[in-house]
């Protein structure tokens, strides 16, 4: 097999330059490529991505992938459908978003993303519970809906 020490592309013994890079540089053996310290296809990275989480929206994919940055996993964001009508028209019920990362840091990454989740749910029903607090002192300071104008 021959190589293009620019990209890397792997060829046929009968090629003689590669057909991806411009200006077609010549292919060169594995010898000269291991001499020159470059990686033959077969030695690049080979990391298997597989799924995390799933977010319900753009946001929280966001929330997600800040946690896998500051944790260093590498990830992939996959939306995993492009609009609301995909659903009604090709009965596609992926979550919105996949957070994909390399299988071997899977079990750490689904933790982080599950007490993500489980955080998101406390502050939101913290939320909740102001806002019918909010609600109900609302009532109590105005009059009943079904009671008369004042008169002046």
């Amino acid at each position: 097999m021959r190589y293009c020490a620019r990209c890397g592309s792997e060829y046929q013994d009968s090629v003689v330059d590669c057909t991806d890079c411009p200006n077609h540089p010549p292919l060169v053996s594995a010898e000269v490529m291991r001499e020159r310290k470059l990686p033959l296809p077969h030695e690049l990275d080979q990391h298997r991505f597989v799924r995390a989480g799933v977010a319900d929206d753009p946001v929280t994919a966001q929330i997600f992938v800040d946690v896998l940055d500051e944790q260093r996993i590498p990830l992939i964001v996959r939306p995993g459908r492009s609009g609301v009508v995909d659903e009604l028209t090709t009965g596609n019920l992926l979550p919105w978003w996949e957070i994909l990362v390399p299988d071997t840091d899977q079990a750490r990454a689904a933790v982080l993303l599950e007490e993500v989740k489980i955080q998101g749910l406390a502050t939101a029903d913290e939320a909740g519970r102001a806002a019918e607090e909010e609600e109900r002192e609302g009532e109590l300071g105005h009059p009943p809906a079904d009671s008369a104008p004042p008169v002046f």
